[in-house]
């Protein structure tokens, strides 16, 4: 079976959700970086579930989902990713 790189990448955000999954909520005393990580992959699970299954979904509203993280957690992955993608990375 032939894997896209939608696909790939897909279910990797998924997968490191499913291993994150204990460190999300705010009860959680672990360090920020690995907080931080299990909420940007819960943020954006659905989108990967939705390429896991052929589906589209919505990028703005996954953009607003890393607003949710960057209010929760204090970090920018908003302004981060506005900078990769036009190349000030």
């Amino acid at each position: 079976m032939d894997v896209t790189q939608e696909q790939l990448m897909a279910f990797v955000v998924y997968e490191i959700r499913l291993l994150l999954a204990s460190y999300l909520g705010s009860d959680s005393t672990s360090d920020l970086s690995i907080r931080a990580a299990a909420h940007l992959a819960y943020a954006l699970h659905n989108q990967a579930d939705a390429v896991l299954q052929g589906n589209a979904f919505d990028p703005q509203q996954a953009k607003e989902a890393l607003g949710d993280v960057d209010r929760l957690l204090a970090t920018n992955f908003q302004t981060r990713l506005s900078a990769a993608i036009s190349g000030e990375a």
